[in-house]
C-alpha cells in the first residue's frame, strides 16, 4: 500500500510538472515572438535605423551592449512587427493581452515613461481653465501636462509624516470636502502608492468621485506588480479608477522608459481622445526593444517562474523587515496601508544622505534614493536572498560604528503647503527674470522646481516663494521668477 502511495506521489508530481511546463509554453508574448522571428530571418535593410543591425556603430559601444541587442533595434515601420499608432500586428496583440491581464478596457504601451502617459492624460481630458484636484505629492509630469492644457490646479494635501519627512496617504474625506466646496472640479488625480509605498484609500476616493460625477486618474507608477500577487495591495483599476498609469520599467521588469496606460472598463474617458493625445505626444519612431520589453514583462509576471520571482521579492522584504527589528539604531517605516516591497528606513545619528554615501562607498551598495531622514530600498523581482542577507549584515556593522557628524543644509523632500496666485500656464509663459534665490522670497516662481527622484514639486509656476523653500534650493544660485 505504501508503495502505491509513493508511486502515485511520483505520478502526481510528474503530471503537475507537465502541466506547469505546458502553461509556461502557453504564456504568450506575441511581440517577443515576432522579434525573435525578425532576428532569425534578417533582411538587407536600406532604412532607419542607420546603424543597420549594429554594423554602423562605434566598436566599443557594440562590445558594450552586444550585437544581439543592436540586431533587433528597430522601429515600428518595418518587418511586419506592427505599428504603435494605430496599434496593429504583434504590438496590438501584446496590448490586448496586457489589457486582459489587468482587467482594463484598453491598455496602451508607452515608450517615453509614465511622463508621456501623464502628459497625454492631461492633454486629452483637461482644457484651459478646467479645475483639477491633484495630490501635492504628484510627479512633475502631471503638472507639466496641465501647463500644456492650461487647466487650473486645486491641491489636496496628503497626510504629512513629519517624523519621516515624507508624504503619507490621501484621505477620501479630504477629497470629498474639496469636491463638496468646489463643484467646478471635473477631475481628481491621485498618486498612490507614494514613492515610499504608502497606499491611499482608492476605493473610498473612487466612490466619492462617482458620487460627485467626476473622473479619477491614479498615478500608480510604483504599483505595477500588485495585480500579480494577492499579498500586495489591490490595483486602482480594480477599485474604481477611470485611468491608471504603471511605470513597468520601475519594478515590473521592463526596460527603462517603458510604461503602460490603462483605461478601465467603466471609465468615463473616451478611448479616442487618449489615442489621439498619445499619437501627438509620442515619438514617431518608437523603439521595438522597449515595446517588446513591456510584452515580455507582462508575460513573465503571468508565468509560473515570474510568480516565483514576485513571491521571492515579497519574502525578501518580509525577511529584511523582520531581521531589521534586532538591529540597534535601525528603524524601518511601517504603515497599515503599505506596499511592503518598498522599504524606507533610517539610522539614528545619520541623515539619509550620509547613510546612502556609507553604503555606496564602504559596501558597494546602491539604494533607490536618499531623503532628509532616510533611504529607500526596493525589494525587486531581480533581487536574491543572498543580496538581502548581505544588506542586513552591512546594517549590523554600520549600527555598531560611530561616524563623524556632518552639518547638512540640503533638503530633499518638501512638505510645504503652496500659496498659488497665478494659473500654471499663465505663470509659465509670463515675462520672467533670473534673480538670486535669497532675493526671491515673496516673488512668484515661473519655473518647475522638482528633484528627481522622486520628482515631487518644491515650487511650481504661479506659486509664492517662501523662506521655507530656500533649504530645498541648495543646488540653485538663481531662480526664475515672474518679472515685476
Amino acid at each position: 500500500m505504501t508503495n502505491i502511495i509513493e508511486n502515485n506521489k511520483v505520478s502526481f508530481a510528474t503530471i503537475k510538472e507537465n502541466i506547469i511546463e505546458k502553461f509556461e509554453k502557453k504564456t504568450s508574448a506575441p511581440l517577443v515572438e515576432a522579434m525573435l522571428n525578425y532576428k532569425k530571418n534578417p533582411m538587407t535593410g536600406f532604412h532607419i535605423p542607420g546603424h543597420n543591425r549594429g554594423l554602423g556603430v562605434l566598436p566599443e559601444f557594440s562590445s558594450l551592449i552586444g550585437l544581439d541587442v543592436l540586431s533587433i533595434d528597430t522601429t515600428d515601420e518595418f518587418d511586419n512587427l506592427g505599428t504603435l499608432h494605430p496599434a496593429t500586428g504583434a504590438i496590438e496583440k501584446a496590448q490586448i493581452l496586457a489589457s486582459q491581464a489587468f482587467g482594463a478596457r484598453k491598455t496602451y504601451f508607452v515608450t517615453g515613461g509614465s511622463t508621456i502617459a501623464n502628459l497625454a492624460l492631461a492633454f486629452a481630458f483637461t482644457s484651459p481653465f478646467d479645475e483639477v484636484l491633484i495630490g501635492r505629492n504628484c510627479h512633475r509630469s502631471v503638472l507639466t501636462g496641465l501647463i500644456i492644457s492650461g487647466a487650473k490646479v486645486n491641491w489636496v494635501i496628503p497626510k504629512k509624516l513629519n517624523d519621516w519627512a515624507i508624504f503619507g496617504n490621501i484621505e477620501a474625506s479630504d477629497v470629498e470636502e474639496k469636491l463638496k466646496n468646489n463643484r467646478n472640479i471635473k477631475l481628481v488625480w491621485i498618486t498612490s502608492p507614494t514613492y515610499e509605498g504608502v497606499v491611499s484609500d482608492i476605493k473610498g476616493i473612487a466612490e466619492v468621485c462617482k458620487h460627485y460625477k467626476v473622473a479619477l486618474i491614479v498615478d500608480e507608477a510604483h504599483g505595477c506588480l500588485w495585480n500579480f500577487n494577492s499579498k500586495l495591495p489591490k490595483t486602482a483599476l480594480e477599485l474604481g479608477a477611470d485611468a491608471v498609469v504603471h511605470s513597468f520599467h520601475k519594478t515590473g521588469g521592463a526596460m527603462t522608459q517603458s510604461s503602460m496606460l490603462h483605461i478601465s472598463k467603466n471609465s468615463k474617458f473616451e478611448d479616442e481622445k487618449i489615442t489621439h493625445a498619445l499619437k501627438l505626444l509620442h515619438t514617431t519612431s518608437p523603439s521595438l526593444l522597449l515595446l517588446a520589453s513591456l510584452d515580455a514583462a507582462r508575460a513573465n509576471l503571468q508565468s509560473q517562474s515570474g510568480k516565483k520571482m514576485l513571491d521571492g521579492a515579497i519574502q525578501n522584504a518580509l525577511y529584511f523587515r523582520d531581521e531589521a527589528k534586532s538591529i540597534n539604531k535601525l528603524h524601518v517605516f511601517e504603515d497599515k496601508n503599505l506596499d511592503i516591497t518598498k522599504i524606507f528606513l533610517k539610522m539614528e545619528g545619520l541623515s539619509g544622505v550620509e547613510l546612502e554615501y556609507i553604503l555606496e562607498h564602504d559596501y558597494k551598495i546602491e539604494v533607490e534614493s536618499a531623503s532628509d531622514e532616510g533611504i529607500l530600498i526596493l525589494s525587486n523581482i531581480g533581487n536574491t536572498r543572498e543580496e538581502f542577507e548581505y544588506l542586513i549584515n552591512c546594517f549590523r556593522e554600520i549600527s555598531k560604528k560611530e561616524y563623524p557628524k556632518k552639518e547638512l543644509n540640503n533638503k530633499i523632500m518638501p512638505l510645504i503647503d503652496p500659496e498659488i496666485v497665478m494659473n500654471l500656464r499663465e505663470a509659465y509663459f509670463a515675462p520672467k527674470e533670473y534673480i538670486n534665490k535669497n532675493d526671491a522670497i515673496g516673488r512668484i516662481s515661473s519655473e518647475v522646481v522638482a528633484l528627481c527622484p522622486p520628482g515631487i514639486s518644491i515650487l511650481l509656476p504661479g506659486e509664492i516663494i517662501k523662506k521655507e523653500h530656500l533649504p530645498y534650493l541648495f543646488s540653485y544660485e538663481k531662480i526664475e521668477v515672474i518679472r515685476e
